[in-house]
């Protein structure tokens, strides 16, 4: 990782599907600039070209403006389009109006697409661009937290299915993100706090120091300090470079321990109609149904599972689910089998050993689970 006063960097490692996270305060008008160096890094000449910038509704208020004009200023042909704000537009027939735009711009495979915007928009974005014409470049310019520290890194784009969440995917690297803390002014307290959610999975999976570190700096992490966003969305960034880079294609089970709290999260989620519980949210209460699992097996001690209830409930995310929300286990069970960590229909669980560590654990007692699932607690 290198770094400046106001600016650090890190590399993703992946030969020629390399490519740098700049994470910087107040530099989003810089894109342009950022695309140049990008573009020199990898040995491309520097000339703007085409380039489709798609956002969702509450973004474009925002920030499409500052982005599009810089962009023109500099010589790039740029178009945008903006989508309904939501989870809802992570979906088939908005990927399909996405490529009916770039057949209408006669897009060539040199169009760049800009993600501008949350973890929805990444994923759809990128998975457009995966997919038109056989794969044209894009970057992230991830708006909100959880997009910062987790989405826009490692190459996973899709679309949900109705039934589940990111069913429909493909594995496609950016060609760089460019993460600038300032844009997390403007964003709702609910939808900040749904990433910090991800940045303690980090510390939980990761790093027993970085989860101390957060534990520590509870106060700058509420009131959105730069320099401590910098430092926490940096310290994200590695670690989960550190992981895509062992296992770019989630094939060697490495890169599956970053979705602890998901097997739960994604279900919870699903069973909301997308629209209960925030992604954050979700992951939030699925870490703490994960350990308590963990608890039930002997592998962690309560003390584990209570820290991180503690941070949890500190940052203002939720430790338990709604009382709108109350799925039966049944219906909770039948979401996880649909998880991507599933085999054949059977379970398989995220679980934490000591903080700082998990393992991917199958064959567990479906009676434990559901004995899990039944003390919502």
């Amino acid at each position: 990782m290198t770094e400046s006063q106001d600016r650090l960097e890190v590399q993703v490692t992946l030969g020629d599907r390399g490519y740098p996270i700049s994470i910087t305060s107040n530099e989003l008008s810089a894109l342009p600039e950022y695309l140049d160096r990008w573009r020199e890094a990898r040995g491309s000449p520097v000339r703007a070209g085409q380039v489709l910038v798609i956002t969702d509704s509450n973004v474009a208020r925002l920030y499409l403006q500052v982005v599009c004009e810089r962009l023109s200023a500099t010589g790039w042909q740029c178009d945008h389009i903006v989508v309904p704000a939501g989870e809802q537009s992570k979906s088939l027939s908005c990927a399909s109006l996405l490529y009916d735009r770039l057949v209408e711009l006669k897009a060539a495979r040199n169009m760049l697409v800009v993600a501008l915007g949350g973890g929805v928009i990444g994923d759809l974005a990128g998975f457009v661009a995966a997919t038109y014409a056989r794969s044209i470049p894009f970057v992230q310019v991830p708006t909100t937290l959880l997009a910062q520290v987790d989405s826009s890194v490692g190459g996973k784009v899709g679309i949900n299915h109705p039934r589940a969440k990111n069913l429909i995917g493909a594995f496609y690297q950016p060609r760089g993100v460019l993460i600038d803390t300032a844009v997390l002014d403007t964003l709702p307290a609910r939808d900040y706090r749904s990433g910090l959610a991800e940045v303690i999975k980090y510390g939980v999976i990761l790093d027993a120091e970085f989860f101390e570190y957060l534990e520590q700096h509870v106060p700058e992490l509420n009131t959105r300090d730069p320099e401590v966003l910098r430092q926490v969305i940096a310290g994200c960034c590695r670690l989960k470079a550190d992981v895509v880079e062992q296992d770019e294609y989630e094939r060697t089970g490495i890169r599956a321990t970053l979705n602890y709290g998901h097997t739960f999260g994604h279900a919870f989620e699903a069973l909301g109609e997308y629209g209960t519980l925030q992604h954050g949210e979700a992951v939030a209460i699925g870490m703490l149904y994960a350990s308590r699992l963990a608890e039930r097996l002997g592998r962690i001690p309560a003390e584990m599972t209570t820290r991180q209830r503690n941070l949890i409930e500190a940052v203002g995310l939720p430790s338990e689910l709604p009382a709108g929300l109350s799925p039966a286990v049944d219906d909770i069970i039948d979401r996880m089998r649909l998880d991507k960590k599933s085999v054949s229909g059977r379970l398989r669980f995220v679980l934490p050993t000591r903080m700082g560590h998990v393992e991917t654990v199958a064959d567990i007692p479906e009676e434990i689970v559901r004995a899990v699932l039944t003390d919502r607690g």
